[in-house]
């Protein structure tokens, strides 16, 4: 008996030793961590990060140089998020994996619905690298990818595919007073997600609050606004606390039932996270989402007026997989802020609003920072594939880019204050990215190869072209604007031409009205060809002319590299500075100049300095502390490097070769 005790309690020891260095193992496997933070810009002359890491103001971008090989990458026309990360994570051009667009029209559907979404991964025609991978025998982790909702993989981890119509998405939601609608007629579409969606501000009047239960004293008559976000209310209960016989609203309370109050601020402040149960329609049943809101008070004043914002948690168990996994995020991380403010912007029409913003995005810098170990500790995958999508939306903000970037006509007005505050905001910004690029180093193994690029740049954007309005113009497009919401109306029936996001011309001399269908024939070639005269003949009162390349749908694949079954009639290619903007208004007017937007990067030449994006790659193998050069190359090279890099098969899709020359 003795000795089968001591045999059990051997075979104990070496079973827990056993389990220790499976664990070690398990913990220690990570053998690719990919950073794709969208919309970071990096080239050799004003956004030259490495010259940055060298001075010694990007420490960790610095150590990864030591590491590695680095060097700038070129993106795909049109340029923008859904093309690129699509090339990015196929190693393949549009023609292969067929993301043309964002909101993508096809033939034999109607114009006014977007029938293909770019940011969904059954959108694309071939898979990305995760499958593969996964396929490959490795557990796969995914933080915010676009393209990756609905999930394509079965053994790892999707927590939030960002806009891939999967899950119930909670969006920050704005709430302001209603007034005389000239605000909300202002706004127009931009009031709405990606111009169509989901409403991101709405317009309500405070009314006199009653019916609270042991409310804050008010000096002068309170009132509250009843804010409704997916489903369930907030109240504010917005009142004076100063006793000077005056009418100086200064605080507001927050309740979730008018009997406790979670949270009292002044304005320029947010609450903590409360927990509430929100409510999210899917088909014909409403499915109750347990989740977590705070609130921001961006504005009262005496009148009356307030502009709140509420904040919901954008990750639950319903836009995760496993979703399980969304609640170990979350206590492991926190509630997710995942980025700031919305597309189209809703933090740019008060001087208010940039303090929201600001606080906005660095709370989303610090979950995704902390993100970086949860993940890996949490799930202990082989690879993680990671994007925040906060860089672009600073760097396209009015906030910026217009005092950074010489290029810039604000720029030439700007005083030094404005361009000094810009400039730090800009170095802040890249030294938060610098530091989860510290966390990821932290937290591989010497096996691990990580790697740092981005979908794409951003370049000061300076006129928007109204287009429909200039094709209004032309008598080919009929609209009116409803009065109550500023918002476009298309008869679609008696409209010829029409461009729509976000390099696409739509032509049919019978008309636009019901399910598009290509045209053909002599009439078809005079509008069209009437329509590319007008458009290269089109400039402002400076004698710019902001087309630079129009190509025929018949030509896309092989001059732009794009698939023709989804693009439009023509494909517009735009002069840095200027951006092709769906807008319509009753004056028709053509060139104006952004309000709350200060870059952009949509439908511009790859070739442009100022849309190129880091490539840093480190790991076995790669060369040490080598510049690949200051010529670009391109984003269907990584794919494959990376393959190479792991040892495993490039898929016969694949268009890009790898970067033989930063291998030992």
């Amino acid at each position: 008996m003795k000795k089968f005790g001591l045999v059990i309690l051997i075979l104990l020891i070496i079973g827990w030793f056993g389990f220790q260095t499976y664990q070690n193992d398990v913990k220690n496997n990570l053998k690719l961590y990919w950073f794709i933070p969208d919309g970071t810009r990096a080239e050799p002359g004003l956004f030259n990060i490495y010259k940055w890491a060298n001075e010694g103001k990007l420490p960790n971008i610095k150590k990864l140089m030591t590491m590695g090989s680095y060097g700038f990458s070129k993106p795909t026309f049109p340029s923008h998020t859904p093309v690129n990360f699509a090339t990015l994570l196929t190693g393949s051009l549009p023609e292969v994996h067929g993301i043309d667009d964002g909101p993508m029209h096809t033939i034999g559907q109607p114009l006014d619905k977007i029938t293909v979404p770019g940011f969904r991964s059954t959108s694309r025609k071939v898979p990305a690298i995760w499958k593969t991978l996964e396929d490959a025998g490795m557990k796969v982790a995914i933080l915010s990818v676009p393209g990756s909702t609905p999930p394509e993989i079965n053994k790892g981890v999707v927590l939030r595919g960002r806009w891939g119509g999967w899950g119930a998405d909670f969006f920050a939601l704005n709430f302001e007073t209603k007034g005389d609608l000239v605000q909300r007629i202002k706004q127009g579409l931009a009031a709405k997600l990606f111009y169509a969606g989901a409403p991101l501000t709405q317009y309500i009047d405070a009314q006199p609050a009653q019916g609270w239960e042991k409310p804050p004293k008010s000096y002068s008559p309170a009132n509250e606004v009843t804010m409704v976000g997916w489903g369930t209310p907030v109240y504010a209960y917005i009142y004076d606390s100063t006793n000077d016989h005056k009418t100086n609203y200064d605080r507001v309370a927050f309740s979730k039932d008018k009997k406790t109050i979670f949270a009292d601020i002044t304005p320029g402040n947010w609450t903590s996270w409360e927990p509430i149960t929100l409510k999210w329609k899917s088909g014909n049943s409403t499915i109750n989402v347990n989740s977590d809101v705070k609130a921001a008070v961006i504005k009262i004043d005496n009148s009356g007026f307030y502009r709140i914002r509420l904040f919901y948690n954008n990750l639950n168990q319903y836009i995760a997989f496993p979703p399980e996994s969304a609640d170990i995020m979350t206590k492991a991380a926190g509630p997710m802020v995942d980025f700031v403010d919305n597309f189209p912007f809703q933090l740019g029409y008060y001087p208010e609003d940039k303090k929201i913003f600001m606080d906005e995005a660095a709370m989303s810098f610090d979950w995704h920072t902390k993100a970086i170990g949860a993940l890996v500790d949490q799930f202990h995958p082989n690879v993680v594939i990671h994007d925040i999508y906060t860089p672009n939306q600073m760097l396209t903000s009015q906030y910026l880019m217009p005092y950074f970037d010489p290029k810039s006509l604000l720029y030439k007005t700007a005083s030094a204050a404005q361009k000094k505050e810009a400039s730090d905001e800009v170095f802040d910004m890249y030294r938060k990215l610098d530091n989860m690029i510290g966390e990821i180093i932290k937290h591989a193994g010497s096996n691990t190869y990580i790697v740092f690029s981005s979908d794409h740049g951003n370049i000061p954007l300076n006129r928007y072209v109204n287009l429909n309005n200039f094709f209004a113009q032309k008598g080919w497009l009929k609209f009116t604007i409803d009065p109550k919401t500023g918002e476009p109306i298309v008869d679609w029936a008696h409209s010829t031409v029409i461009y729509l996001k976000m390099a696409h011309v739509y032509i049919n001399p019978n008309g636009l009205a019901g399910n598009y269908e290509r045209a053909s024939g002599p009439a078809y070639e005079q509008l069209r060809q009437q329509v590319i005269d007008a458009l290269l003949s089109l400039q402002d009162e400076n004698g710019v002319k902001p087309v630079v390349d129009i190509t025929k749908w018949e030509d896309v694949g092989k001059e732009l590299n794009l698939d023709p079954n989804r693009a439009g009639d023509l494909v517009i290619a735009n002069y840095p500075g200027y951006g092709w903007s769906e807008d319509m208004s009753n004056d028709l007017n053509i060139f104006v100049s952004p309000e709350i937007d200060g870059g952009y990067k949509q439908a511009v030449d790859p070739n442009v300095p100022g849309m190129w994006t880091p490539f840093m790659i480190a790991g076995p193998g790669i060369k040490k502390n080598n510049f690949i050069g200051d010529t670009p190359i391109t984003h269907i090279q990584q794919y494959p490097t990376i393959m190479k890099a792991l040892g495993e098969k490039i898929p016969s899709f694949v268009q890009g070769k790898p970067l033989l020359s930063i291998f030992k």
